[in-house]
């Protein structure tokens, strides 16, 4: 018996020995790869095979198991050299069919001895190369082969859509979407592949498919076969027709169904695209196609429309509800009979025209395109109505066939075929101008400059080009509207002041006033399109509620609690049922490095926000945590802190170093008041500013730093308004980062960080710039700050070109007034030393100050009434009292010094101006006037002290309309013969006649020259 079982053994060892390691083979060298001495790995050890009978088939099989092809020679005798070690085969037989040489007849492993001398070789044809040659893409395209150095095409009888898979999986194009025939792409040239594949489907390479030679076929290039790949990740629709059904998508090697609660006509537009189905005609909800029997993944997709395939949209599973089967996502696509394009626009329904004739697409030329032939486009393409037609450059015009020239619609066809056209590729070969169309249906909405696609800075694509939203009047109403239709959730914030950085080119809209209820941010009231008065300083931005974004929490980036944003709230993770792939990924999409664990001593301290997920179950074929499933979103997921996630990486990014002050907790509990203090002061209202960013406190530098941005400061910690806006480190430098420099403040923003600023952290600044400001205080009374004492001035002083300016001008302006002061002063001397004593010799004029003492006040408040049809009241002035314009009075000698040469200068533009009545009427010259003078004839009224008979009877004109302006006195005899409304600086002034015997006023001001006299 035991040695029966000592039999059995020894020839189960044997067996063992002969099988094991006999897996491999490889030609060696050889000057290419798939020529050379063949090797077999038997035992873990390389040898040789003996030349004994090699032939042809011997050297077909070796050839077909390293995939080079077919045999060319089987050359003996060392060939390509003498190997080494053992010569493992001997007298092979093979018949040419089987599938490693070992599978063939031989004598057996190592069972004779045999020289290297007559180590064998082979030749073989050569691995099969494919490609596809004259599609839109890499993906898509007529099938060539290279057979030796010549590229030949594969009759369409002879490939079936087994090995279209075969070859798109070995293009790395993904999945097979359709074989086409009849020269799809165009007919080849040159020779015709003899074989036909028949490959089983899983093959990693086109040269590991079985072929059969089909030497007797007729085949012409008219039959050459094309292919088309999705060049995509898995997404079909299925119990319906090639272009329409149930969306499903794969995860991994699992197909499912797809959630139709976030499924919207841009998803569906991507997935008709990738599956060469044309555009998506619309979409259903429900079980309309059937409902699915597997999985029914829960994936958000939100596509822009410009992707080629679904998985290069935005992707989230992570909080998404589960789904019922009977509310699956559903296509119908406008299928492969499309006959227009639109290529290299912004969209599907933007770019140049392409039309599909006899199943090739062909360019459309046409010199005079205009908006009847683009509005047929537009309608054909269901894209809305046409924006512009125009030609493209020539960097973005068509290299391919001519389809239509010269096409002239009338604008109300249904298809451009319709349109009258010339489509000979003779007629009016002189056109060579492509056309291109932007229809409505591609104005576009997004959110650029955050750190996710539901944050950031509103951007808007219309008429061909993208462009931004002033700020003017923006608020959550209009943010709701962008952010529902993003499919963002809710507007959690409305910023302003280009809160998301200054964007470029256009800004589309200004002055919005959404209800909210609107669908898209366009029709919302506004000024209309490119109407406004702002600066990319004002772009309007927007955070939603579905901005996400993730961290760990603790003294290093890459370890630390697990911590998501969601509905503008940090919160925790729960671990409940997390796979450990979880950290991995998150490190990766921090990093942080490869590797990863979940801690499971919670070291890193309990968290204090919400607990926003449980049971994430992330898989190897997720690449971000948003892509894993999970419960629904809620503020209470874990039932205790203990369950909340803690990770740790591989990788090690150390936070830069506090500073001693670290008041600001690094969570969302700390508001933007919190992240802003000022230090060095007297108290809580003055000193050097400083910001907290990055888990730092920082300090901001004096460039550009003015009143506004210190108004903003000061508004923000609730400490009224500005008093002073200091630089140069007033307040002694501070330490750590400079933070900010070149802020930008309108002073209406609510936080420092709604302006404008270069971008935080990129400072050349020292912290001899550092900010300070002093603020009126909390207080209902102001108070004023003393500000610190400066640093001396140093050669880093700055004194900017304005400063310059403005002192230069206010010396100018001083020396001028002293020259004028002079001039007026030796004018009145020389009047006085040689005037006439008859006082009616020489009209005297004198302006009268408005800013007279009290006194005087009340005697001048009487106004002027006029006629019933008059529109105006004008106010005048009595005359001084005797004394006070006593020509020897040093009062009236300071009036007249700094007073009076005020008006003089204001006067000088109206000395040519003709009157008019309020009606528009020229008003005639009256009696007594002489127009060549030049100026108005006034004479000061007799002070009542004076002349007791004047009273306020005395003081009523009455203006009529093209008539003269009279008003006697009835005790005095007083003339009012002339009176004219001038306006200087606002403030209309009557000059009245003076009475004849009233000699007592030096009148200086001349009405010609405008200089005292």
């Amino acid at each position: 018996m035991k040695g029966h079982l000592s039999t059995q053994l020894l020839w189960f060892l044997l067996f063992l020995q002969d099988t094991m390691g006999a897996d491999e083979l490889r030609l060696v060298n050889g000057s290419r790869p798939c020529a050379g001495r063949v090797e077999v790995k038997h035992q873990d050890q390389w040898g040789t095979v003996c030349d004994d009978k090699w032939n042809m088939e011997d050297a077909e099989v070796v050839c077909k198991q390293v995939g080079c092809g077919s045999a060319v020679s089987a050359p003996a005798w060392a060939h390509f050299g003498e190997g080494s070690g053992p010569t493992w085969l001997i007298l092979v037989d093979c018949d040419g069919n089987e599938s490693a040489l070992w599978d063939c007849k031989h004598i057996g492993w190592g069972a004779a001895n045999c020289s290297h001398i007559a180590d064998t070789g082979v030749i073989c044809s050569g691995r099969i190369e494919v490609r596809l040659v004259g599609g839109d893409t890499v993906c898509s395209g007529r099938v060539e082969v290279k057979h030796g150095k010549v590229w030949e095409t594969v009759c369409d009888s002879h490939l079936d859509f087994n090995t279209a898979s075969v070859i798109c999986n070995e293009l790395e194009c993904e999945q097979a979407v359709d074989t086409l025939t009849a020269a799809h792409f165009g007919e080849g040239h040159d020779l015709i592949w003899k074989e036909e594949f028949q490959c089983v489907g899983n093959e990693s390479l086109l040269q590991k498919c079985p072929r059969m030679s089909r030497p007797n076929d007729t085949c012409s290039h008219a039959n050459d076969v094309g292919i088309l790949c999705s060049g995509c990740l898995g997404g079909r629709l299925v119990n319906g027709t090639e272009c329409s059904g149930r969306v499903e998508i794969q995860h991994g090697n699992t197909w499912g169904s797809l959630c139709a609660s976030h499924w919207d006509l841009q998803d569906a537009n991507v997935l008709c695209h990738q599956l060469n189905c044309g555009y998506a005609e619309s979409i259903w909800g429900g079980a309309h196609f059937g409902e699915g029997n597997g999985t029914v993944w829960s994936d958000t997709f939100h596509c822009e429309g410009t992707e080629s395939c679904l998985s290069d949209c935005s992707q989230m599973a992570l909080g998404n509800p589960a789904c019922s089967p009977r509310d699956t996502a559903q296509v119908i696509c406008s299928g492969h009979s499309k006959s227009l394009r639109l290529l290299n626009g912004e969209s599907r329904c933007n770019g140049r025209v392409e039309i599909s004739l006899r199943g090739v697409w062909s360019r459309v030329l046409d010199d005079q395109w205009n908006m009847d032939d683009a509005s047929v486009v537009c309608r054909e393409l269901q894209c809305g109505v046409a924006e512009k037609a125009y030609n493209p450059p020539k960097s973005e015009r068509g290299t391919g066939p001519v389809g239509l020239r010269s096409v002239q619609c009338a604008g109300n066809e249904t298809h451009l075929t319709l349109c009258d056209n010339s489509m000979s590729e003779t007629a009016q070969a002189g056109i060579a101008e492509d056309v291109g169309v932007i229809c409505s249906g591609s104005r576009r909405i997004r959110l650029v400059n955050g750190t996710g696609r539901c944050a950031g800075r509103v951007e808007i694509y219309y008429s061909g080009s993208w462009g931004t939203v002033c700020d003017d009047f923006w608020d959550l109403s209009d943010s709701n509207v962008v952010c529902k239709q993003l499919g963002c959730g809710q507007a959690i914030s409305a910023t302003v002041s280009a809160h998301y950085g200054q964007g470029s080119g256009q800004i589309w809209l200004d002055d919005v006033n959404c209800s909210g209820n609107e669908s898209e941010l366009w029709a919302c009231p506004s000024r209309g399109w490119g109407q406004h008065n702002c600066r990319h300083k004002e772009d309007a931005g927007v955070l939603c509620s579905e901005f996400t974004d993730l961290r760990l929490v603790s003294d290093s980036d890459c370890a630390g609690r697990l911590e998501v944003f969601y509905n503008g709230t940090w919160g925790s993770v729960c671990s409940n049922g997390m796979p450990g792939v979880t950290a991995e990924i998150v490190c990766k999409q921090l990093n942080c490095g490869d590797g990863g664990q979940i801690a499971r001593d919670f070291e890193y301290g309990a968290g204090s926000g919400p607990t926003w997920l449980d049971h994430v179950a992330c898989s190897d074929q997720h690449s971000s945590l948003w892509q894993c499933p999970s419960d629904m979103w809620k503020e209470q997921s874990c039932d205790n802190r203990a369950e909340e996630t803690h990770i740790s990486c591989s990788g090690k990014k150390e936070k830069p170093r506090q500073t001693l002050f670290a008041e600001c907790p690094n969570s969302t509990s700390c508001t933007d008041q919190e992240k802003l203090r000022v230090v060095g002061g007297e108290d809580r209202c003055s000193g050097r500013v400083e910001v907290w960013y990055r888990g730092s406190w920082g300090t901001v530098c004096d460039d550009s730093w003015d009143m506004a941005d210190a108004n903003v400061v000061c508004k923000q910690l609730g400490c009224g308004s500005v008093v002073s806006a200091l630089g140069e480190a007033a307040f002694g430098e501070g330490t750590g980062p400079i933070w900010v420099e070149t802020l930008n403040c309108r002073g209406t923003e609510s936080s420092l960080w709604d302006c404008p600023a270069k971008p935080w952290g990129e400072s050349n600044c020292d912290h001899k710039e550092d900010v300070g400001v002093n603020c009126s205080g909390e207080m209902s009374h102001v108070h004023f700050y003393p500000a610190p004492p400066r640093r001396p001035p140093t050669d880093s002083g700055r004194v900017t070109m304005p400063v310059v300016v403005c002192i230069i001008l206010g010396a100018l302006l001083c020396l001028v007034l002293i020259i004028l002061g002079a001039q007026v002063r030796s004018a009145r001397a020389q009047h006085r030393g040689g005037c006439s004593l008859d006082p009616f010799s020489e009209a005297v004029y004198e302006e009268i100050d408005y800013n007279l003492m009290r006194k005087k006040q009340e005697m001048f408040n009487r106004s002027v009434s006029y006629s019933d049809d008059s529109v105006t009241k004008l106010q005048y002035y009595m005359g001084d009292s005797e004394g006070e314009n006593d020509p020897g009075s040093e009062q009236e000698g300071d009036y007249l010094g700094k007073s009076q040469l005020n008006y003089d200068n204001m006067e000088e533009h109206a000395l040519n101006d003709v009157p008019y009545t309020p009606d528009g009427q020229e008003v005639p010259a009256l009696s007594g006037d002489d127009p060549g003078d030049g100026y108005d004839d006034a004479r000061e009224i007799s002070d009542p002290e004076d002349d007791p008979g004047s009273g306020p009877s005395a003081q009523e004109v009455t203006v009529a309309h093209g008539g003269s302006v009279r008003n006697w006195d009835s005790q005095t005899g007083w003339n009012l013969h002339s009176l004219r409304s001038e306006e200087a600086s606002g403030a209309e002034r009557v000059t009245l006649s003076s009475p004849p015997h009233d000699p007592g006023y030096d009148d200086i001001d001349d009405g010609i020259s405008g200089t005292s006299i």
